[in-house]
């Protein structure tokens, strides 16, 4: 059980870094801008998804009812797969393409630990 938790914490830690961390860039660097156009987003788009990523993060790492969690999982799913499309219909190099999709693995390692986690919480013990 102690090895789930720490691979649940290390997991999410690691998502949730990277997530601020990205926030970050859209918001401060110059040529996040020029990225987003690249893509075909529009500039508006990059701030909308900075303040979600940092509300994901933040919710990510906080205890929560489970709803809230599934919501905040299924967010950056959609994030991590569209960032995969993205990149790759607008022919970025393969490494900005196979990204989106190392952290779509250590999400779902979050994901799957954290109800391995819950499971073992509210299981009451035999009589």
């Amino acid at each position: 059980m102690k090895v789930i938790k720490i691979t649940y914490w290390i997991t999410t830690s690691i998502v949730a870094l990277m997530m601020t961390y990205s926030a970050y860039t859209y918001l401060t660097a110059p040529t996040m801008t020029q990225a987003f156009q690249h893509l075909g987003y529009p500039g508006y788009f990059r701030v909308e998804l900075a303040m979600a990523k940092l509300a994901g993060a933040v919710l990510l790492l906080i205890p929560l009812k489970s709803l809230i969690k599934e919501w905040v999982y299924a967010g950056f799913t959609f994030t991590f797969i569209s960032a995969f499309i993205a990149h790759s219909a607008s022919g970025d190099p393969v490494t900005y393409r196979v990204m989106p999709l190392i952290f779509l693995v250590f999400l779902a390692a979050s994901y799957i630990t954290y109800y391995k986690v819950k499971q073992a919480t509210t299981k009451s013990p035999a009589l």
